[in-house]
C-alpha cells in the first residue's frame, strides 16, 4: 500500500490543502526516513527546509526505493533543475489542486518525472532537437492514426494545450491519447517518448 510521507520539521509542516489529499499521510523527520519509509512510499520535501536540496540528496541514498516530490511555493525552472539533478522524481506547487497532486503521486510511483508543462515542455524541446525531430524511425504501428498525430506533436515539444489547438481536439482528449501513447510504448513520461521515437531501431531504451 502506498502511504505519503511529508518530510517535516519543527518550522516545517504541510498545507492544509496538501493533507487534506492524503488523508492517511505522515510527518516524519529526516532522520527517521530511512526506518520509516518503504519501498512504495512518495516522500514529499517542502524547499522550506534550510537545506532542503542536500536532503534530497540524502533521502534518496537513505531511501532509494522511495520516489521524492520537492514542494515549492514559487516554482521556477532553475531550482526544478536542481532538484531533478539530486534525484527527485517531481517538482510541483506546494497549494497545487488535489487533483495534480494525486496525479504527480502517481507519475512519481511508477517512475516517471514530473515538472509542470512549462519545464517538461522546455526539456522535450531541447532533447528532440538534440535527437532528431522529426523521429528517426517510423511511428509504431501499434499507436492508432490520431495517436500517432498526438506522439509526433508532443516529441517536438509541443503542450497538451497546444497539441489540442492545433488538432481540433479538446485537452482532456489529448491527456487520454497520451497515456495510452505511453502504455502502448512502455514509457513513463514526454521525455521517455522523446527517447523511444528518436533512437536508431536497433538501439533499444533504458527503462
Amino acid at each position: 500500500m502506498t502511504r505519503n510521507l511529508f518530510v517535516c520539521a519543527a518550522t516545517v509542516r504541510p498545507s492544509d490543502r496538501w493533507a487534506e489529499t492524503f488523508p492517511g499521510h505522515l510527518c516524519v523527520a529526516p532522520a527517521a526516513i530511512a526506518a520509516d519509509a518503504r519501498p512504495s512510499d512518495v516522500l514529499w520535501v517542502p524547499t522550506a527546509h534550510p537545506d532542503w536540496q542536500t536532503l534530497v540528496a540524502d533521502l534518496r541514498r537513505a531511501a532509494p526505493q522511495s520516489p521524492v516530490v520537492v514542494l515549492t511555493l514559487a516554482p521556477e525552472s532553475d531550482e526544478a533543475i536542481a532538484a531533478l539533478e539530486r534525484g527527485a522524481r517531481g517538482y510541483c506547487h506546494a497549494l497545487a489542486a488535489p487533483g495534480l497532486l494525486r496525479e504527480i503521486e502517481v507519475v512519481a510511483r511508477h517512475g516517471g518525472l514530473w515538472v509542470g508543462p512549462e519545464l517538461m515542455a522546455r526539456v522535450v524541446e531541447a532533447a528532440s532537437r538534440a535527437l532528431a525531430a522529426p523521429p528517426a524511425r517510423p511511428l509504431p504501428d501499434v499507436l492508432s492514426a490520431r495517436e500517432n498525430e498526438v506522439a509526433r506533436e508532443a516529441t517536438a515539444g509541443l503542450s497538451n494545450k497546444e497539441i489540442a489547438a492545433k488538432l481540433g481536439i479538446t485537452e482532456r482528449t489529448v491527456k487520454a491519447h497520451m497515456g495510452a501513447i505511453f502504455e502502448k510504448l512502455g514509457v513513463r513520461d514526454r521525455l521517455q517518448l522523446v527517447l523511444r521515437l528518436s533512437a536508431p531501431a536497433s538501439e533499444p531504451i533504458a527503462g
